[in-house]
């Protein structure tokens, strides 16, 4: 005989109200009614088990899988003003090192019981306010965002909201909260620094169109018009084309192109990903230009098939899992820590320049 469900509103032991005829929620009166037991009974074996017998929380786990219901969390934290909820938003999961960060912050906040709501920004800060506004809609416990480039509406709301924020993939002077990551500008200006020294002097630049590329290529810009007022004899030059992003191996290719017709001596492409630098140098290949003798390319991201690659590409090392664990653990000591406001706490976490084979270190 199949149960017949009270049409009713009912106020669950656990603090939710709602109409199974209007949502097709199973209430915790049912899995009561199911394991035999009190509504209270079935509220402390899921949410205090340690105070019913084993016995009892056996029936009322088989009640829960015979109905197939799911507590009601958005009451619980209305109780507790805690959801076990952390919105962690990043422009894309396409690239590995977004997803990366994602995993680790997961696998860090899941060891103690938090799950995390996941949102895609895009890389346009009108996408990012949208997403901000929908997440803080669900009152998650803290907020992950990647950059520190807000709109006036995200930065009000960030802080009306009066949760964690944790800031991570970049550096800035004026943090909302935490800080966890790494000067993109410092990124440009070192690898100009250590193309220069390699003895490479006409450039180019294939770079997505998002604000964090946009920084490297000033610091790696601001390098390169230095070293032009130091040697202006030397014919030091750089161009860039700006490729769609996310950055794809297409897209490389097709800004190789255009960078190899614009300045046709070009000596070594910087670019904003290892995804497009593989482009270029597929593009290079197809015009029989051997890699790194006749040009150079340089990536960024350090991703999994870099070292791989043959030839083994240059890049800058980003630890993408440890900038994940580092705002996770921040995180949890936030949540355990009796302050409730900004702690303007920033970390730097560096990053690295890997020299392999599509850069020769000396072109002497």
């Amino acid at each position: 005989m199949g149960r017949s469900f009270d049409s009713r509103p009912d106020k669950s032991a656990d603090g939710s109200r709602d109409n199974p005829r209007a949502t097709g929620a199973v209430r915790l009166s049912d899995v009561a009614a199911a394991a035999g037991v009190a509504a209270m009974t079935v509220s402390r074996a899921l949410n205090q088990p340690e105070l019913v017998s084993e016995r009892t929380r056996e029936r009322v786990q088989r009640a829960v899988i015979e109905t197939g219901y799911v507590p009601n969390r958005v009451a619980g934290a209305l109780a507790s003003s805690r959801s076990k909820m952390v919105a962690v938003l990043v422009p894309t999961v396409a690239h590995s090192l977004f997803a990366d960060v994602v995993q680790s912050i997961t696998d860090t906040l899941a060891l103690e019981g938090y799950q995390v709501l996941l949102g895609l920004t895009g890389y346009q800060t009108q996408e990012e306010a949208a997403v901000v506004e929908t997440v803080l809609s669900r009152r998650p416990d803290a907020l992950v965002v990647a950059g520190t480039r807000h709109s006036e509406a995200t930065r009000a709301r960030l802080k009306a909201a009066r949760i964690p924020v944790v800031e991570m993939w970049d550096m800035s002077d004026d943090p909302l909260d935490m800080l966890i990551g790494f000067s993109h500008r410092a990124v440009g200006e070192a690898v100009a620094d250590y193309l220069l020294g390699c003895g490479y002097q006409r450039f180019g630049q294939a770079m997505a169109d998002d604000p964090r590329s946009h920084q490297r290529a000033e610091g790696f810009n601001a390098r390169i018009a230095a070293e032009q007022a130091a040697r202006p004899d030397a014919g030091i030059a750089v161009t860039t084309c700006w490729a769609e992003t996310p950055a794809s191996l297409v897209g490389g290719r097709t800004a190789a192109a255009s960078l190899l017709a614009d300045m046709p001596d070009c000596e070594a492409i910087v670019c904003s990903s290892d995804t497009l630098a593989m482009g270029v140098i597929a593009e290079a290949q197809s015009c029989a230009m051997a890699i790194p003798q006749a040009l150079a390319v340089m990536g960024f991201g350090d991703m999994s098939f870099a070292a791989a690659t043959w030839p083994a590409l240059s890049t800058v090392r980003i630890d993408g899992a440890e900038i994940g664990r580092l705002t996770a653990e921040h995180l949890l000591k936030r949540f355990e820590s009796a302050g409730s406001g900004p702690v303007y706490d920033v970390l730097d976490v560096g990053f690295e320049i890997m020299a392999r084979q599509t850069t020769l270190a000396s072109r002497s």
